[in-house]
């Protein structure tokens, strides 16, 4: 029976206590067991009272003693564990209702044979302590309610099993899956020993248990809600007087002693156990230790499961000698802390009175103070995310830069050195935009077309995306100039939102330019990277590297090999500046480079890229550019209104097609410019003015757009529609009935109005209509502004005479088509030979020779008695001799020539080909598939043959630049043969 009798601890908690007490309370109030006096006096000895501790306190099977005085000595410790009684009987009834021990029930609690399963999820009931749980299930609580009314409140308390399903290092399993868990399965998931738990209250889905004895499951009884059969457990007799269980439990108590000393979190367990201790012994000894220890609840079970006394006792003694060191490395954490903070507090005192002390005697801080101050205070914003190695360098430069004399060269160096260090972006990084529908967006109002590589893009920030962060890449976009390479980069940092950065690498020949100067040079400055990040501010920009296919090299060592450990993603996380010489972390940057030809960088250099070729426009890209893009930019930045000026599809074509032939556009802006600035000429000479309030504004953007127009200008743009007309002519009509409609009468209904103005001054007046006011740029009058046509139609002839074949070609400025020419020089017995001429390349020489011993043999099988190529001297001509010309695609066009003059039969109309041949008839691939198709097309060619190889090339081009065209694959000269001899009625089928 529990009664609670230390009238200095539960003194107001207790409405009466009993006149007369069992002889064993008085015993132990007359001092049998002095454990309790000890404990009571650990507490005693911190000066506070003992608080009331609801969530779990201890109980006895009897009521505790009187307090002894609190000066308890290590002596008496001895004596209290040779005065330890051995376990009490068995519960009595309790004599008050007052009393806050457990309400005693009837019949007593070892009668139960078969309880009420309860499951605990976190920690198990030690015999003698409260705990409260939560009961979800309906019938259990049910159950337990109408236990409580029959006098039957009790139940079996229950530790769970971990799940096996779930991982353990994720964390234990949440309250609503254990709580779903009924029958079998809830019977399967408990520990075979628990406890026998009084109920004492139940208020809402919360019960309150108080342990009272081990329990042992033997089998189930009933599912729903779960009751089992359970035996009562014992512990196993010892001997008291056994000097190892006695020196085991003085150290368990020595134990609990240090820890009170340093936890403070001890404190009100110690107090509740002096509170309602009673009968003390060695079994609740070691269930006290391990019921208020912080260990894991399988190291509690097994104290729980565990009925041999003594190893209960060192099972518990483990458990609080985990809990002194956990302690103690709290206290060093604790120490550590303070004593920093102290130190920071005493620093920041100090320098505030040195400030004042300083202000009140008027003294200014010395140069090197100041310039302390400035960089530490430049740094302090990324001073957490600046790594440890560059922390180290500064403080070491800002502790030499006080002992420097300021006149001195040493003192310069080392102020501009902590100038870099601490401008530099560390860790800095921009919030980037991984949206791909955003990015899409952006692409499509800069450039027009250009679909793989705005595919490429989107694939770079969808792979952002998914992991969350964007890994630096290193993308090389070539391509002839003016396709707009430079101004893609630029697109691509505002898609991503990036910072951006450019710099040429055109010419350069100065390994310093990339890796920086010694600090010890004079005039020393870091690298362009160094450069880039300082103007930037962030660590992850996108740096645009132009023209990196034209590096120089020199004196001062190999820029290109430079580059290689910038531009290698397994090295440029730890890229090295000579100047800065600390590592910087590059790896978050994007590289985007751009070359004209990518046979001109080096390979190792070129390896670690990733190429992505940008062949050139076809007329009716171009005229989407320049409708879109182009002459609305430039019509802003002069300064003139939509209402003033039209400029035709007619004109735009023929801008195009006599004047702007090369693969970009930046030709196209120049004549587009020229054209505006003659326009706005001739508004100003006729007294036109926009000086509005608005026009001043809309000036104003003109700049600002002139500005860009300067950086982009050439640069391929793109326009809304997408799909683009298949032909120059059905572009011209898909422009020409908007452009009527927005702009006004049409040119031949304005042409009947102008008056033209004979003097020669003012001879592109005779454009201006007096009726509408507006200037309109038709292809009759395009020439008095940009002058006569540079480029005349590249098909010379319309049918093409004997021993002519067109060729197509890939040049820097993208594709062209040229002709091979060949001619009859003298015939005779054993005057075979061949001349060439044309500034022809040593591939194109000996393609040549290929391609006359081909023919040879081809013509020979046809004509076997024809000895035409034995007897005659050929003149193989390549048109443009000025211009260099060599690469191996001209083989297939050679032979077709030779055999036309040697037949004397002229090549199928509007055919053009391309191909190198082997000695056995064989055809190889080529390259610059669109490029030569572009050519094809500005050419009105229809027919094309192309290697079979480049079939797939062929086909990933866009269906405008393909449609309308007859292209042959082939893999023998003798395909080619039967396509460019065909006859006129094979021609017709």
């Amino acid at each position: 029976m529990l009664k609670v009798l230390s009238s200095l601890h539960v003194r107001g908690r207790l409405h009466s206590l009993p006149g007369k007490r069992p002889a064993s309370i008085v015993n132990v109030g007359e001092g049998r067991s002095p454990l309790p006096r000890l404990l009571r006096s650990l507490t005693d000895q911190q000066g506070r009272s003992p608080v009331f501790w609801r969530k779990a306190f201890f109980c006895s099977k009897s009521g505790d003693g009187s307090e002894p005085p609190p000066d308890a000595k290590a002596a008496e410790e001895v004596d209290a564990i040779a005065s330890i009684d051995a376990e009490g009987g068995a519960f009595e009834e309790a004599e008050s209702k007052a009393s806050s021990a457990i309400v005693s029930t009837n019949p007593r609690p070892e009668d139960y044979m078969s309880v009420v399963a309860l499951p605990l999820p976190h920690r198990p009931l030690f015999p003698g302590f409260y705990m409260p749980i939560y009961v979800k299930d309906s019938k259990l609580m049910d159950a337990l309610k109408e236990n409580q009314k029959r006098s039957v409140s009790y139940a079996g308390a229950f530790l769970l099993k971990a799940d096996p399903e779930i991982d353990s290092s994720s964390g234990s399993e949440s309250d609503k899956s254990v709580y779903d868990l009924k029958g079998k399965e809830l019977f399967k998931r408990l520990h075979e020993i628990g406890t026998l738990a009084q109920i004492t209250s139940i208020q809402g889905d919360q019960v309150v248990l108080i342990g009272y004895r081990r329990l042992r499951i033997t089998e189930m009884v009933d599912e729903d809600p779960l009751t089992v059969k359970v035996d009562h457990l014992k512990e196993n007799s010892y001997d008291k007087d056994d000097d190892v269980i006695r020196a085991t439990a003085f150290e368990v108590i020595s134990t609990l002693r240090d820890v009170l000393k340093t936890s403070s979190l001890w404190r009100d367990h110690i107090q509740s156990y002096t509170q309602h201790i009673g009968e003390f012994n060695y079994p609740r000894l070691a269930d006290f230790g391990a019921a208020i220890s912080g260990a894991n609840k399988l190291l509690c079970q097994q104290v729980l499961e565990e009925l041999d006394v003594y190893k209960r006792l060192k099972l518990t003694l483990e458990l609080l000698k985990k809990e002194m060191e956990i302690s103690k490395i709290q206290e060093s954490i604790a120490k550590a802390i303070e004593e920093k903070v102290s130190g920071e507090q005493r620093r920041y005192l100090l320098n505030e009175q040195l400030k004042a002390i300083k202000k009140e005697l008027g003294m200014e801080a010395d140069d090197k103070t100041a310039l302390t101050a400035k960089f530490r205070e430049r740094l302090e914003p990324n001073k957490d995310k600046c790594p440890q190695h560059v922390l180290q360098v500064i403080e070491e430069e800002l502790t030499k830069l006080q002992f420097l004399e300021a006149s001195s060269s040493e003192f310069n160096v080392t102020r501009n050195y902590l100038d870099w260090l601490t401008s530099m972006p560390w860790g800095n990084y921009s919030a980037e935009n991984f949206d791909v529908h955003h990015a899409q967006k952006i692409l499509d109002e800069d450039h027009y077309g250009l679909s793989d590589v705005k595919e490429r893009i989107l694939e770079f920030i969808a792979v952002g995306k998914l992991r969350g962060i964007s890994q630096g890449k290193i993308i090389c976009l070539s391509g002839p100039p003016g396709v707009g390479k430079t101004s893609i980069g630029r697109s691509i940092a505002r898609a991503l939102n990036r910072k951006f950065y450019r710099f040429s690498v055109g010419g350069l020949a100065d390994v310093a330019e990339i890796k920086g100067h010694r600090r010890t040079y004079i005039g020393a400055m870091p690298g362009k990277m160094v450069q880039c990040l300082k103007n930037v501010g962030t660590a992850n920009p996108l740096v645009l590297i132009d023209e990196i296919d034209k590096l120089g090299k020199g004196h001062a060592g190999d820029p290109a090999s430079a580059l290689l450990e910038l531009l290698d993603p397994e090295q440029n996380i730890n890229f090295l500046d000579h100047y800065l010489d600390v590592p910087i972390d590059l790896s978050k940057v994007l590289f985007v480079c751009t070359a004209n030809v990518i046979e001109m960088i080096p390979n190792p250099l070129l390896d670690r890229m990733e190429n992505i070729a940008l062949a050139g426009y076809i007329t009716d890209e171009k005229m989407h550019i320049a409708r879109d893009y182009l002459e609305k930019t430039t019509r802003e930045a002069c300064g003139i209104k939509l209402e003033q000026v039209e400029v035709t599809d007619a004109a735009l074509l023929s801008l195009i097609e006599n004047y702007c032939r090369e693969a970009g556009v930046r030709n196209l802006q120049k004549h587009i410019e020229k054209i505006y600035r003659k326009i706005a000429l001739q508004l100003v000479r006729r007294g036109v003015t926009n000086e509005d309030s608005s026009q001043k504004e809309d000036s104003q953007e003109s700049s600002n757009l002139s500005k860009v127009s300067s950086e982009i200008v050439g640069d391929s743009q793109i326009g809304k529609d997408t799909n683009a007309p298949t032909s120059s002519v059905e572009a011209l009509k898909s422009f020409t009935e908007p452009n009527q409609a927005e702009s006004g009468p049409s040119v031949t209904e304005n042409s009947s109005s102008q008056e033209v103005n004979q003097g020669t001054t003012d001879a592109n007046e005779s454009v201006i209509s007096k009726t509408s006011d507006k200037i309109i740029i038709d292809a009759s009058n395009l020439a008095d502004f940009v002058g006569k046509p540079v480029f005349h139609a590249e098909r010379i002839f319309d049918e093409t005479p004997v021993g002519v074949v067109m060729g197509l070609a890939w040049t820097a400025l993208g594709g062209s088509t040229l002709y091979i020419e060949t001619t009859i020089v003298e015939q005779g017995d054993g005057k075979g030979a061949l001349h060439l001429t044309g500034q022809l390349g040593d591939v194109m020489k000996e393609s040549a020779q290929i391609a006359h011993t081909v023919a040879r043999a081809i013509f020979l099988e046809k004509e076997p008695e024809n000895n035409f190529f034995g007897n005659s001297k050929i003149h193989l001509h390549v048109p443009a001799g000025a211009t260099p010309k060599d690469g191996p695609s001209a083989g297939c066009t050679m032979i077709t020539s030779m055999l036309s003059l040697a037949m004397n039969k002229p090549v199928r109309k509007d055919l053009a080909m391309t191909g190198e041949v082997t000695l056995t008839g064989r055809i190889l691939p080529i390259g610059g598939v669109k490029e030569k198709t572009i050519a094809a097309r500005r050419s009105n060619v229809k027919t094309i043959i192309f290697p079979s190889a480049n079939r797939r090339d062929f086909d990933e081009l866009a269906d405008n630049v393909k449609e309308g065209l007859e292209v042959h694959f082939v893999d023998n000269y003798n395909q080619i043969y039967e396509i460019a001899f065909a006859s006129e009625h094979d021609d017709a089928k």
